[in-house]
Formats: C-alpha cells, structure tokens, sequence
C-alpha cells in the first residue's frame, strides 16, 4: 500500500463501521454538547467611522469570554469563498495517483498532505480526517510548490490567500488597538509566518466513536477557518458547545501567542473537530504567527506593579519545538503547552 493510500478519503466510502484503531477510547469520545447561539458575530463594515470603537471593545470581550468570534462583511467576496471550498472538495476526491508526491511525513515541509496527526506511525488511534498544509508567504517564494492539480488551484488559493491576509491584518489592528499596543505591533515578525490547514473529514460511519480532531489550543497569533458543515466546538467553563456554521462568515480563534502578549487578558481558544455520518467536512483554516527567532512575552502595556508578568519571553520557535514535543506524546494541554513559560 502507498503512503497516500492510507488517506481516509481513499478508502472510507465502503466502510460500514469503524476500523479498530479509528475507535476512541470512550474517555477521548465526543458526549455532552450543545450548538451555541451566543457565540458573537461581528460585523467588520464598523471597523471605520463612528462604530469602530463598540467593534473593538466586543472584540475584546468575546475574546476573553470565548476565544473567539464570527465576522461578516468582512470584505473577502462570497464568490471566492465558494470557489475555494468547492476547489478543495474537488482536491480531496483527486485519484490517490495524483496526491502520492504531496504525502509526507515531515511537519517541517513547506507542502504536507497527511492523514490523522502529525505522525502516523506512532499513533496508537486515528483521527477520522485528511489533511493539506502549505505555507502562503511569502507568494512569490512557494507558490511554486503548492499542487498542481485541480488546474486552477494556484490561481484561487493565490487570490484567496491575498484577500484572507488582507483581512487578517484589519483584525489583528482592531485587536492591537484594543490591547492599547503601539501601533503596528502586529506587523512585521510577529506575523511572517503565514500557512493554511485543511482539513477533510469525510462522512463517518460511527461518528460516535470516532474523533476528527482532538482538544486542543493553536500555537499561532490568529486562527482564521472558513467552514459549512458544522463540526467544530469549543471548550467554555469546562463545557464543549458547538459553534454554528454562519453563511459566508469566518471564524477568528484567539491561539497561544495572544495569550501570552495580553499577559492572559484573552483567552486561547481550547477546540476540537467532530464528524458526522451524512456529509463530508471541510475546514479551510488560515493560520498567522511570528518569525521563529521573534521573541515573544507579555507586552509591557500589560506588565505592572499590580499586574506583573505571568508568562518568562522566549523564542517562537522554542515554543514550536515544545508544542510539537508535547503534541507527539499525546499530552498536549494548556499546562504542558504554557507550563515552561509561567513566571
């Protein structure tokens, strides 16, 4: 069998139940759970004029109530949105020959197809998922690398990737501002590494027994998903509620790095992905973080007598090294994940 034969999307349709090593542990399986209405959705058109001032603040609250927020008007088209997510359930029904030379089994590559986690072979149990990662910045330097086929996906994901960043950078603005950072604290190292994630989960046949991604927190800056089929939830007051699919919206998730710059001001987004037994999931996820020499730490606007450091600075890629060390044990949680850096 090759490596790409492995992907559950080559070989599920004719499944009627679960492989062995596809089924969770009952502790790891998806329970109690409810599909919230409160999850906030903001509307980016007040980012200027008289209404940017009520976005920023509700920016900020939902990022410490949640972890995160929906965002509309937010200026990348419903056209290109639709192309992207129908151009990536074209990719993933690709003939098993045409994805054999983006299978890898090395996190560290610029183009990774894989399947489950980060690694395959040392999983004791398998994550019902498909997953395309590749850098997006800058263009010029790996667009070449991105795949071929469909024909026309270096053309979208080019537009895409521009139009995404674009917005990402408005929000992560609005988020400065609303830390009270100095201007343009965002810019430059602090998001030079720029890549999407998408994730496939194709329908399940016991999806009560299966996972598509489990709990855990991002190492980024930002988190941006594109989703339509409802599959991703969120931890709250120990509580997992699931977070409703908003036509032609994102999702903004509130990773690692905020975390720590707001000195635990906001809150990073605890997550996880299920599956469902009808309809084939696709996530498209856009992720934004530092350099890996930047130096990161509470920012000095958050640090004072009466409010000291939580968190020691180190470099971003040390952070990397930890989460992925961490993550290859299978016990990666805020307390592993933060615990080497809190003061």
């Amino acid at each position: 069998m090759s490596q790409s034969e492995l992907l559950v999307s080559s070989w599920c349709k004719n499944a009627k139940s679960l492989p062995a090593d596809y089924i969770m542990p009952p502790e790891k399986r998806v329970t109690d759970f409810t599909v919230s209405k409160e999850i906030p959705v903001l509307d980016l058109e007040h980012e200027a004029g008289p209404g940017r001032s009520a976005l920023i603040q509700q920016i900020i609250k939902a990022s410490q109530e949640f972890g995160l927020f929906q965002v509309i008007n937010h200026g990348v088209s419903d056209e290109l949105m639709h192309e992207t997510m129908s151009l990536y359930e074209e990719f993933f029904n690709l003939p098993v020959d045409d994805q054999e030379k983006l299978f890898s089994d090395d996190f560290f590559s610029s183009v990774r197809l894989y399947t489950s986690g980060y690694n395959y072979a040392n999983e004791d149990f398998h994550l019902w998922k498909d997953t395309l990662k590749h850098l997006t910045h800058p263009l010029e330097d790996v667009v070449q690398g991105w795949p071929d086929k469909p024909s026309r996906y270096r053309e979208v994901m080019t537009k895409y990737s521009v139009e995404v960043n674009k917005m990402t950078t408005r929000i992560l603005d609005l988020i400065c501002e609303g830390l009270g950072l100095e201007e343009g604290f965002f810019r430059g190292e602090m998001t030079k590494g720029i890549g999407m994630v998408i994730n496939n989960y194709p329908p399940c046949p016991e999806p009560d027994l299966a996972m598509g991604i489990h709990p855990h927190c991002d190492p980024y800056i930002l988190t941006i998903i594109q989703q339509q089929v409802y599959g991703l939830q969120i931890k709250k007051k120990e509580q997992w509620i699931g977070v409703e699919p908003i036509p032609n919206a994102f999702v903004i998730m509130i990773p690692y790095q905020l975390q720590v710059i707001s000195n635990d001001k906001l809150r990073s987004c605890e997550h996880r992905g299920v599956t469902n037994s009808s309809t084939a999931r696709i996530s498209i996820v856009t992720f934004c973080g530092p350099s890996k020499d930047c130096e990161i730490g509470p920012a000095k606007e958050h640090v004072s007598a009466s409010n000291p450091p939580r968190f020691k600075k180190y470099k971003y890629l040390d952070f990397q090294i930890n989460y992925l060390h961490q993550l290859s044990k299978k016990n990666l949680c805020n307390e592993t994940a933060l615990g080497p850096y809190l003061l």
